[in-house]
């Protein structure tokens, strides 16, 4: 396979570690002394500190040791390693539901059980000393490292096959929203993670994809109306996984957690409620909760979407998420009528719920490739889940009849190069030279040789280095994959066919 010029792929690969060796800036990892205080913060990754505190009460499927027949199905491929992070367990442990299901489940002992609950604690104190920032690009780097840390921590205290247990456990009632027991009955009814990348919905449901800050509301298998949303924070991040839409609340109070970002607000104390309508509650006018402990809400600023701007949820502006509450209504089988709801939001102080006709599936998934009508789409590898990868790719194109050998030269130079920008901590892990299989392939070019093969190739206008996407338009691709956005609400205000016609 040739890539750029008389450029192998073995070559380019050898290019692209020689490259790293060298201190490349657009992919020179950061050190780890640069970071320490950093690396505290994102032992929260995956769910400590959601929007709301866990009750009673779920892309790249996460991965686990042992699946549920659940989540077996996978959105895209590529998510790897451990999901747990200590403070993940500190703001489940909060659910006496979940500490009693996980002694069980896990067979762990009293003192077992309150070793896991103080490491856990200890660690959210640490982070509520740091008192770090959210959502810097040092966070997203050592993410994967954050779940390393967790990992070795509670294998020392379960040992290695509970541990194993205990992660595939804590990974099932996290996508299910705690739901852990509907989770073979959902399957059953047709409500499971659709299989393959970049899948599309034949069905009625809400699809979230978290690295393209974009969230689509499907009916019947036609998209109906896409959604610029904001993410959670590295260290509070969205879940993937099968959730389910089943009421939309309006007026909606909130009781802070006991989490370290609470620490931070003003005016707010842990534990005591927040009333709807208040300044100080930050849900805005309506929030639509899809298990512990996400939820879609609103109440951000438009600045806010297309970053970071949640703590684990959804998060759209309040116009935005009262039109989304309406359209979700709708093609749940449920009309709010306009006077209805303004009546509703008149009197701020009383919260109403709006039952759902039928449960709207949520999707939440983690795509950082996505094929859409003749572009290819790679987004940046917000949570570091190492998905920006040559492998990941070519299952991308196989999807839709493509092989990566058929793109010109010039195209796999492209694609190559946004891979490695785009990538997160562990993004240089295919780029390694390999030996030439083709017949009568010359010997490998010397990484110098290779390296300035690489530059030629390269394209002229670079990746910058906060650059959330990158757009490559590939004429066989054309027709392929995901949907475009429909009707797209960015959240400023301006109606859709407005914002096309002044881009």
């Amino acid at each position: 396979m040739t890539v750029a010029g008389n450029l192998t792929a073995s070559e380019y690969r050898l290019a692209l570690q020689s490259l790293m060796e060298r201190g490349n800036t657009m992919i020179q990892p950061k050190s780890t002394h640069s970071f320490v205080i950093i690396f505290l913060t994102l032992l929260s990754l995956l769910g400590v500190g959601a929007c709301e505190p866990a009750t009673n009460s779920n892309s790249n499927a996460l991965p686990t040791a042992s699946p549920s027949p659940s989540a077996s199905p996978s959105a895209s491929p590529g998510v790897t390693g451990s999901v747990i992070t200590l403070p993940v367990l500190d703001a489940l442990f909060s659910d006496e539901g979940f500490k009693s299901k996980l002694k069980t489940s896990v067979q762990l002992t009293d003192d077992q059980l309150a070793q896991l609950q103080k490491v856990a604690a200890d660690e959210v104190a640490r982070l509520r000393e740091a008192n770090t920032e959210e959502g810097t690009v040092e966070q997203e780097r050592i993410a994967a490292q954050s779940r390393e840390t967790a990992d070795a921590a509670i294998r020392k205290i379960v040992g290695d096959e509970k541990s194993a247990t205990l992660s595939a456990f804590v990974r099932d009632y996290w996508i299910t929203g705690g739901d852990v027991a509907a989770a073979d009955k959902t399957v059953a009814a047709g409500n499971e993670m659709l299989p393959g990348p970049n899948a599309v919905p034949k069905d009625t449901r809400v699809v979230v994809n978290i690295p393209a800050y974009r969230m689509d509301v499907f009916r019947e298998g036609t998209l109906v109306k896409s959604y610029k949303i904001g993410i959670g924070y590295p260290s509070f991040p969205l879940p993937t996984g099968l959730r389910k839409a089943q009421t939309i609340i309006v007026n909606p109070t909130w009781t802070p957690p006991d989490e370290p970002w609470v620490a931070k607000m003003k005016g707010v104390a842990v534990g005591e409620k927040v009333a709807a309508g208040s300044k100080l509650n930050p849900l805005g006018p309506v929030k639509i909760p899809i298990g512990l402990p996400s939820l879609i809400h609103g109440g951000k600023a438009p600045a806010k979407l297309g970053t970071y701007a949640s703590h684990g949820c959804v998060g759209l502006t309040s116009p935005q998420v009262l039109d989304f509450s309406k359209l979700l209504a709708h093609v749940a089988g449920t009309e709010i009528p306009e006077q209805q709801l303004q009546a509703y939001l008149k009197n701020k102080t009383k919260t109403e719920t709006v039952k759902l006709g039928q449960t709207v599936p949520v999707e939440l998934r983690y795509e950082t490739i996505v094929v859409q009508d003749g572009k290819l789409y790679i987004y940046r590898d917000v949570y570091d889940h190492d998905t920006n990868t040559e492998a990941n790719l070519r299952a991308v194109l196989a999807a839709t009849g493509i092989q990566f050998e058929t793109l010109s030269q010039h195209e796999q130079s492209q694609v190559l190069d946004a891979l490695i920008a785009m990538g997160g901590r562990a993004q240089t892990a295919e780029a390694k030279p390999v030996a030439s299989t083709s017949p009568g392939a010359k010997a490998e070019a010397s990484p110098k040789a290779a390296e300035s093969k690489v530059a030629a190739a390269r394209p002229k206008r670079p990746i910058g280095k906060n650059q959330k996407e990158v757009v490559i338009e590939i004429e066989s691709l054309k027709g392929k994959g995901y949907p475009t956005a429909v009707n797209l609400d960015t959240g400023s205000g301006k109606p859709a066919a407005m914002i096309a016609a002044v881009r």
